[in-house]
C-alpha cells in the first residue's frame, strides 16, 4: 500500500479527483451503486440518484471516513491504537477499519447500547467498552 496523505488545503478539481481515486478506502469499502429514485425523479422532473452506502460491510458511509482517517495516521500513532465514542455505524466503521490495518481500536459505547451494535463492533475486531449510567 502506498503512503496515504490526507489533503491539507482546498484542492483543485484535478487534485481532488486524484486523491479520491488513490484513497486506500477500497481496501475495506466496496464500490456501491447509484440508484435512481423513480417516483421522486418523476415528481421533481429531474433525475434523482442515491448512493447505496447501506451496502457497505457496516451498512453505512461511516466506514469511508474512519478508514481514511486511520490510514492517514503515522506508524507511531497506529502503534498506540485509536479510541472513539459511538453507539452506531461510526463505531463499526472504526472497528473494521482498524482491524484491517492491524490497529487496536477501543470503542466507548453508552451502557444502554443495543446488543446488536456492541456485538457488531466486537465482530469487526474492536474492543467495546460500555460506559455510563
Amino acid at each position: 500500500m502506498a503512503a496515504f496523505r490526507p489533503l491539507t488545503s482546498a484542492p483543485s478539481s484535478a487534485e481532488y479527483l486524484k486523491a479520491a481515486l488513490s484513497a486506500p478506502v477500497y481496501e475495506a469499502a466496496v464500490v456501491t451503486p447509484l440508484q435512481e429514485m423513480a417516483k421522486i425523479s418523476q415528481r421533481l422532473e429531474n433525475t434523482i440518484l442515491v448512493k447505496r452506502e447501506d451496502r457497505q460491510p457496516v451498512h453505512s458511509f461511516k466506514l469511508r471516513g474512519a478508514y481514511n482517517m486511520i490510514a492517514g495516521l503515522t506508524p507511531e500513532q497506529k502503534a498506540k491504537g485509536v479510541v472513539t465514542a459511538s453507539a452506531g455505524n461510526h463505531a463499526q466503521g472504526v472497528a473494521l477499519s482498524a482491524n484491517r490495518m492491524g490497529v487496536k481500536a477501543l470503542i466507548v459505547m453508552p451502557i444502554a447500547t443495543a446488543d446488536i451494535k456492541v456485538d457488531a463492533v466486537r465482530q469487526f475486531g474492536g474492543e467495546a467498552l460500555l460506559y455510563g449510567g
